[in-house]
């Protein structure tokens, strides 16, 4: 029996594999690459009809599409993300699930979130600029480490406003998030 409820929609059998090393059986569907059909899409609804969907994909362009091909027909599936750093090959190729650790995984099912296109918008671009995500040396990986501590996934800039409503961060969040920022950054 799988350890969780819901069906994992991960990119290829490399991933189911890993999640399998983590987890043992676990239910997985793969989307066979960022070009998913409407035979996959068909599968991917049943099971959040039936079980609830986990999206776990890779941390890059082609990860992030899938993301918004199946939130875009498939509403209400949860989102896991992997920091990139965990998904890091320890040799030369690309970022990927099946490279990250158990504890990695672990984590990252277990910070689970489902967007909504409802939720208010409490930040704009101007609160960004401010708090030095955006425009700014550094932004980017400032942007990347918030993504991680929010459970939220890697945005640039233009689509984090977006991200930060659609997953319902609040301000509390934020300013709790950029404080743990600034104390690494004192560490540094």
């Amino acid at each position: 029996m799988s350890p969780f409820k819901q069906i994992i929609v991960v990119e290829g059998r490399d991933d189911t594999k890993r999640l399998t090393e983590a987890f043992g059986k676990i239910d997985t569907i793969e989307t066979r690459g960022s070009a998913i059909d409407d035979k996959t899409l068909d599968v991917i609804k049943k099971a959040q009809e039936t079980r609830g969907v986990i999206v776990l994909t890779d941390p890059d362009f082609p990860g992030e599409k899938i993301r918004k091909t199946i939130s875009a027909h498939v509403p209400g599936v949860q989102h896991a993300f992997l920091p990139r750093g965990e998904a890091a090959p320890d040799g030369p190729g690309s970022l990927g699930v099946e490279h990250a650790s158990p504890a990695a995984l672990k984590a990252a099912l277990e910070a689970v979130a489902t967007p909504s296109e409802d939720a208010p918008q409490l930040f704009d671009q101007s609160d960004l600029q401010a708090a030095g995500l955006i425009g700014g040396p550094g932004s980017r990986a400032k942007r990347e480490r918030l993504g991680e501590l929010l459970h939220i996934g890697y945005t640039n800039g233009k689509q984090l406003v977006h991200r930060l409503q659609a997953f319902g961060i609040t301000r509390t969040q934020l300013t709790d998030a950029l404080a743990q920022l600034d104390k690494e950054a004192s560490h540094d």
